[in-house]
């Protein structure tokens, strides 16, 4: 509990058998109230390993739902269990877990309502490996984005992410794309709902275990990252009314 408020982490997990003990192993438990693993039928032992782990609340998809249903199931139950702020963790230890405090921190003393672990602003992306292409790629999809929403983030691309309660009720997350691309939607949506985004530095690492799309995926991802930003922008400036941003016109008067 950090003061009086509810933390939970929620891990989004697929074949994050061999990675998830050591992930869960340095959450700080004296800060961090709940974890939450949904399991997006997994073909190893995930469900398993979280068990032994002692991880109360599991989620089991019987069939897989992709990365963004995964996130739809995790938030919801974060929000049930009375979640105040919500940290989403990939399970493969790609993010360091140690970073937890510093988010709750932020949030929790009303700096931002919404933090991301950002692998841009220093050099953890290509001194942690992450391939030149998707480097590149990313700053020149991030530049796109800063245009078109009319916003200044590092990153839109980062899976190390936390959220006020008031973020999460505030968005319509559950109409989102069950694809990778449901991260960009959901920054989107806090965009122009008019909430403001703080990042820390966060190294990266990438190894043989730890999840990434493939090169296809990545131009799927690509394509899918602009068609949101080009709605975003026409949203903006009133040339079309989006379902996804529904309930979030308080923003457009200020713009």
């Amino acid at each position: 509990m950090y003061k009086n408020k509810k933390v939970v982490v929620v891990l989004p997990a697929y074949n994050a058998a061999l990675t998830l003990g050591q992930t869960y192993s340095e959450i700080p438990r004296d800060i961090v109230d709940e974890v939450i693993l949904c399991d997006d039928a997994s073909t190893d032992d995930t469900v398993e390993v979280g068990r032994e782990l002692g991880i109360r609340h599991i989620i089991r998809h019987e069939r897989n739902t992709g990365y963004g249903g995964n996130q739809k199931s995790l938030y919801n139950k974060a929000l049930d269990l009375g979640g105040d702020i919500v940290i989403m963790l990939h399970p493969d230890y790609q993010y360091t877990p140690k970073l937890i405090p510093a988010m709750v921190s932020i949030i929790g003393d009303g700096l931002y309502p919404v933090v991301l672990g950002s692998r841009i602003l220093g050099k953890g992306a290509r001194k942690g490996g992450m391939p030149m292409y998707k480097y590149i790629a990313n700053r020149l999809l991030t530049l796109a984005q800063n245009i078109l929403v009319n916003h200044k983030l590092s990153e839109y691309h980062t899976g190390y992410r936390a959220f006020s309660r008031e973020v999460l009720e505030g968005i319509n997350f559950n109409g989102n794309n069950d694809d990778f691309v449901f991260d960009n939607e959901m920054l989107s949506q806090i965009i122009y709902a008019g909430f403001e985004i703080g990042e820390v530095t966060c190294p990266t690492k990438y190894f043989e275990e730890a999840s990434s799309i493939n090169f296809r995926r990545s131009m799927k991802y690509g394509l899918g990252v602009f068609r949101v930003s080009f709605g975003h922008f026409f949203q903006r400036i009133g040339l079309v009314n989006l379902k996804m941003y529904e309930g979030s016109e308080r923003v457009a008067s200020s713009e």
